[in-house]
């Protein structure tokens, strides 16, 4: 896929995403049909925000996976634009989804440049710092996410949309098992759901370190100052205009959005 198709491909889904309307595909001369074209195409997400602060892992567990029907995790960029501060409403206009997903985040404190070998969790863990908490907010460009395909998905920024993040209360991450560590979301609807680390592919840190490393294969550098938010350890929580969330930590804090 060269520039020119990329690109074309792009701008349908931009198109989407700024009119706040969905597709059923690509066009058939410009889809993507590889992982490698997929995020060929996401990249020019990056030509029109003002910065990418991060990245973000899709289906980290095997019901996300087979949910969408794609054969593992997918990355995609969070755009700066779509941060929101803490204590500020999130909108719900223009998302197709209205689901939350309670997250661990991480923030970089060195660069990964692409190499030929593969970085070690240790290496990875090494050059990491703050750990966030993380409400992500997805959405999607496409009528029907669950036949999208794997490469359309990519393309679509792995259904990114809004992300809402805090600082972890404590900061002694690294001495605690995030596989075993419990959490709860819950939403003034009434709805509760458990949750636990494990659910992101085994290990928030191992999501981390496939993060790092695709984006190695695919030639981007995940720079310090980025951060990373690993995939949804509780099932998705239905949310509405008026809700609002908290996602329990337990001694590692909580962290609560409102949805307008």
């Amino acid at each position: 896929m060269d520039t020119s198709a990329s690109g074309r491909a792009f701008q349908t889904l931009w198109a989407a995403h700024e009119g706040g309307f969905t597709i059923p595909a690509i066009p058939e001369d410009v889809r993507p049909r590889t992982r490698a074209e997929g995020y060929a195409v996401q990249a020019h997400f990056a030509e029109h925000t003002s910065a990418v602060v991060g990245w973000k892992i899709a289906a980290t567990s095997e019901v996300g996976q087979h949910h969408i029907n794609v054969s593992g995790p997918l990355a995609g960029r969070v755009l700066s634009e779509r941060v929101v501060a803490p204590g500020q409403p999130i909108p719900l206009e223009g998302n197709f989804m209205h689901l939350a997903e309670l997250e661990f985040a991480f923030r970089l404190d060195v660069d990964f440049a692409p190499r030929a070998t593969a970085y070690s969790e240790q290496e990875v863990l090494d050059g990491t710092g703050e750990l966030l908490l993380a409400w992500e907010i997805p959405s999607t460009r496409f009528d029907e996410v669950e036949s999208a395909g794997e490469a359309q998905l990519i393309a679509d920024n792995a259904c990114g949309f809004h992300v809402a993040l805090v600082p972890a209360a404590v900061q002694d991450w690294k001495d605690i098992d995030l596989a075993a560590h419990q959490v709860r979301a819950t939403s003034t609807s009434g709805t509760e759901l458990d949750g636990v680390g494990a659910r992101v592919l085994g290990d928030p840190r191992t999501a981390l370190t496939w993060l790092v490393n695709e984006l190695s294969g695919i030639g981007e550098t995940l720079h310090a100052g980025q951060f990373v938010t690993t995939g949804i350890c509780t099932p998705p929580l239905p949310v509405a205009p008026g809700d609002t969330i908290t996602g329990d930590y337990g001694r590692l804090g909580t962290h609560s959005v409102t949805f307008c």
